[in-house]
């Protein structure tokens, strides 16, 4: 669809955004359903995050992604947040409504329908986290609804102490694991580390550890070690890839209000990843 004075413009702001998979999926999206949208990534400085916040006022943008460095930053610019995104402390999505900039977090539910969209069931299961961070926090939110026993575990005993602490807050069952070790007992494992985006990082998670009985997550995108290692012992392993779909669907209804053509949005990411090998 051709661009004119009427489209709708949505776009990525983060540092960098040059390897993202976003406008390619999105644009295919708009395409599909005939929406007069068009999505652009922007790269966009720390220090320029206050300015460019106020150019997506001022230029009417539609909406927008938000990556790092700035998911947590952007907050304080904003009109308000959903209680979703409160929680996680965290904005990945910004909707422009007549010039009241609110923000969403759509990572937890995102992984969420992936697990739903893989036959997996969390309820009445025991879950280990590995990692406390933003990642753990959007998971953790919705996980400990459903698990039986929610553990986490991050090098940073502070962070893990914390996130317990604010889930308790919630009326939510959760415990911090006094090592990585207590994965063993787990019915699932979820990596919410950073380990794995990088050939080469160690393991989260040990080998010994992982059972063929388990369920072993990665929130990155791509197959990690840590995913093709628990493929070899017989493990239910799934990486972050239905987590970054779901993610970017929900957005996109957000923005539109339209049903989002998921099928299409996958063949599109696993297109672009494809291209990258």
């Amino acid at each position: 669809m051709a661009v004119d004075g009427k489209t709708k413009i949505v776009c990525l702001i983060g540092h960098p955004v040059e390897h993202s998979l976003s406008p390619a999926m999105h644009n295919a999206a708009f395409e599909e359903l005939g929406l007069n949208y068009c999505y652009v990534a922007l790269p966009v400085r720390p220090e320029d995050l206050p300015d460019a916040v106020r150019g997506i006022r001022a230029l009417n943008f539609h909406g927008c992604n938000v990556t790092v460095p700035h998911k947590q930053d952007v907050i304080p610019h904003l009109d308000g947040i959903d209680e979703e995104a409160r929680f996680i402390g965290a904005v990945n999505t910004v909707k422009n409504d007549g010039g009241l900039l609110r923000g969403f977090n759509t990572d937890g539910r995102g992984f969420m329908e992936s697990l739903r969209e893989a036959g997996i069931d969390p309820s009445g299961k025991v879950v280990f986290i590995a990692g406390a961070g933003g990642a753990a926090r959007a998971v953790s939110y919705y996980l400990s609804e459903k698990a039986s026993r929610l553990c986490l575990f991050d090098i940073d005993t502070g962070r893990s102490r914390s996130l317990r602490n604010d889930l308790l807050s919630l009326g939510r069952e959760v415990v911090v694991a006094g090592g990585i070790e207590e994965a063993a007992g787990a019915d699932m494992i979820i990596n919410a580390t950073p380990l794995g985006m990088k050939e080469g990082d160690p393991l989260p998670v040990e080998r010994g550890i992982l059972r063929r009985e388990q369920v072993v997550c990665d929130l990155v995108y791509r197959d990690t070690p840590l995913i093709r290692t628990a493929r070899e012992l017989g493990c239910r392993a799934i990486n972050g890839l239905g987590m970054l779909l779901w993610q970017g669907a929900l957005a996109f209804r957000i923005w539109t209000g339209a049903t989002p053509p998921v099928d299409l949005m996958r063949s599109v990411l696993l297109e672009g990843m494809e291209g990258r090998r």
